[in-house]
């Protein structure tokens, strides 16, 4: 049964007048589903559409991830090549501060070393004069001591 219109579902009611019977649906053994089945028709292009679109997205999507993960995998291999020569060149600089310290240390202690030999040096004639002296007093204490 073909329809021509949704009015075309009721029945026609009778004309005005008394009470009579209210309008109700037609029987209709196909049901509603067969006044879908046109829209649905007329939508499958779209929805094909959109799932070949879907279907392009993800795989796009995919290549980027894949593309990412590639890139993400190269920044972090140049990071540990990079971190290699970052750790040599911190050690070279560790090490050329530790010998410039050794050697400042060294260049102080030898001053040091200098000034307490000058000083040293320079006490010896008055110090060898006091122990000279001690001695000969100590003679002389002990040569009027025996006599």
């Amino acid at each position: 049964m073909a329809r021509n219109s949704l009015l075309d579902r009721f029945r026609p009611v009778g004309a005005p007048g008394p009470a009579g019977p209210a309008g109700v649906p037609a029987t209709d053994d196909e049901g509603t589903a067969a006044e879908l089945i046109p829209v649905f028709e007329a939508l499958e292009p779209t929805i094909d559409e959109g799932t070949g679109l879907t279907e392009s997205a993800a795989a796009q999507a995919q290549q980027t991830v894949a593309a990412a993960r590639r890139q993400a995998a190269a920044l972090v291999e140049q990071a540990r090549m990079d971190s290699a020569a970052v750790r040599t060149e911190a050690a070279a600089r560790v090490s050329a501060e530790a010998a410039q310290e050794d050697e400042q240390l060294l260049a102080d202690a030898r001053e040091e070393a200098q000034a307490l030999r000058s000083r040293g040096e320079s006490r010896v004639p008055e110090l060898a004069s006091a122990i000279v002296a001690d001695l000969v007093q100590d003679l002389l204490g002990r040569g009027t001591d025996t006599g």
